[in-house]
């Protein structure tokens, strides 16, 4: 952790609940910096891995997010949940990043499918090929235009929703349906396409 989110941290809690219930209420008290930065870091790391920063540049980008944050949490207007706020704030970090330079982007599905623990042959076995499955599929997305990827992620991967993507993206319903539609498409022929590539070596082994 960086030393200068540590220490805008450090400041005191005033007891707000961090559930991620709709906050509509206007009477609903605004959680301190210090409470959205514990209960929601491991989210906001996930988040900009999945938009496409890169791992060893995710702590940079975090701490952007997090200045932006504790400078603009007082204005937070409880019109949403919390986490769609945050999502949005790394949305426009993840964007900024993706211009700053040629990057490859990396799409990540879940950090527990990054990481191989130690643990028996079994494991070891199992986890390596969750993780070919990972890579597999960020190859897929790769290929994905921009603005299909993008939608692709947020509906199947942060699990929003057609109406929460159109807002934040400034873009129509049906622009979203319509993207995600091609997105789907385009990822099911690149499944097909790599499991007969796959399957190729197979039955000439077999002759």
């Amino acid at each position: 952790m960086v030393s200068s989110l540590n220490e805008l941290a450090a400041a005191g809690t005033n007891g707000a609940d961090l559930s991620l219930e709709p906050l509509g209420r206007m009477s609903v008290p605004t959680p301190s910096f210090r409470e959205v930065y514990l209960a929601n870091f491991d989210y906001v790391w996930g988040a900009l891995r999945r938009l496409g920063v890169r791992e060893q540049d995710t702590q940079d980008a975090a701490q952007k997010v997090f200045l932006v944050v504790y400078l603009k949490l007082p204005q937070f207007e409880h019109r949403a949940l919390l986490r769609t706020w945050l999502f949005r704030i790394c949305l426009n970090a993840a964007s900024d990043y993706r211009r700053s330079a040629p990057i490859r982007r990396e799409i990540v599905t879940g950090p527990d499918e990054i990481d191989l623990l130690a643990g028996s042959r079994d494991d070891l076995l199992e986890r390596s090929e969750s993780r070919r499955r990972v890579s597999t599929a960020e190859v897929i997305l790769n290929k994905l235009p921009e603005a299909q990827r993008l939608v692709f992620v947020m509906f199947e991967l942060e699990h929003m929703s057609g109406p929460e993507i159109a807002e934040m993206l400034d873009i129509s319903l049906g622009t979203v349906r319509s993207r995600m539609r091609l997105a789907r498409e385009a990822f099911t022929r690149e499944v097909k396409r790599l499991s007969a590539q796959a399957e190729t070596p197979r039955k000439s082994a077999s002759r």
